[in-house]
């Protein structure tokens, strides 16, 4: 219709009021255009505004949005990459649109806001407290960036964070069709001069909070640094929520901060 023609006319940044385009003699003159120049054209127009208006306004164009080549190229051109997604157009759309939202969906990883963000805080012992790296008998972050942590002390601390994943942007169909890897991570370690125990736990929530699906790791007894990983995938449908909750304590029961330190945690949902 005219009004779609308008519409596509505006994402493309061509529907002024004098513009020859905003006809449908204008359209017909892009439709004319070798396919090759159309899709170079087109990639230049956000995602969001090519699924709703640009593949509305003809039968050629929606061909193209729902095409691989379209978005092949937006990937190349945002320095998308991966390990081989499939050919069919729909998995590289996905993969543009789960490599544009990729990010870390805990806030305040580091304790640089104390513990902002953080919530059904245990404070066992004397509570957790945020330090600066190294921190006393510890050593740096392995890579630049991450300046503080958070650390445990003499009885159980633990703390949790419920990612909405509809809020942050993964839509319910997305989440139950595609099934986007969720890829978990935490930094933990101790002190050289004391012993300390780590907990990670991870859940994957339905609409109403029930669990379907879930990563326990054992109570880790801490020599040195380490991280923990764990990839969800094939978790089925449903997914709506992500609780995210570690916690520990140190060994000796010394009054203070000596207990595990933990940092740059981190949930992303990942192509």
């Amino acid at each position: 219709s005219g009004q779609k023609v308008l519409r596509g006319q505006e994402a493309l940044g061509l529907g002024g009021i004098h513009s020859p385009l905003n006809t449908t003699l204008g359209l017909r003159r892009m439709e004319s255009l070798p396919e090759a120049v159309l899709i170079q054209i087109l990639a230049s127009i956000p995602a969001m505004e090519l699924v709703l208006v640009c593949r509305l306004v003809c039968s050629q164009w929606k061909n193209l949005v729902d095409g691989a080549a379209l978005w092949i190229l937006k990937c190349q051109q945002e320095g998308f990459t991966g390990t081989e997604p499939e050919e069919e157009a729909e998995n590289w759309q996905t993969f543009y649109f789960l490599s544009k939202r990729k990010r870390n969906l805990i806030k305040n990883p580091c304790g640089e806001e104390d513990l902002e963000h953080w919530v059904d805080v245990e404070n066992g012992g004397d509570g957790w407290k945020t330090e600066d790296l190294p921190g006393d008998f510890g050593k740096e972050f392995p890579s630049d960036g991450v300046h503080k942590y958070f650390v445990t002390s003499y009885e159980w601390c633990r703390k949790s964070q419920l990612i909405d994943l509809k809020a942050e942007g993964y839509w319910e169909e997305l989440m139950d069709t595609t099934q986007p890897k969720i890829v978990v991570k935490d930094w933990y370690a101790g002190r050289s001069d004391a012993g300390c125990l780590y907990e990670l736990h991870v859940k994957l929530l339905s609409e109403h909070e029930a669990v379907l699906a879930e990563y326990k790791s054992d109570t880790i007894a801490i020599p040195q640094d380490n991280a923990l990983s764990h990839t969800f995938s094939d978790y089925g449908s449903g997914v709506r929520f992500v609780h995210f909750e570690h916690g520990g304590q140190d060994t000796l029961f010394w009054k203070g901060w000596y207990g595990v330190r933990v940092t740059n945690s981190s949930v992303m949902v990942e192509p």
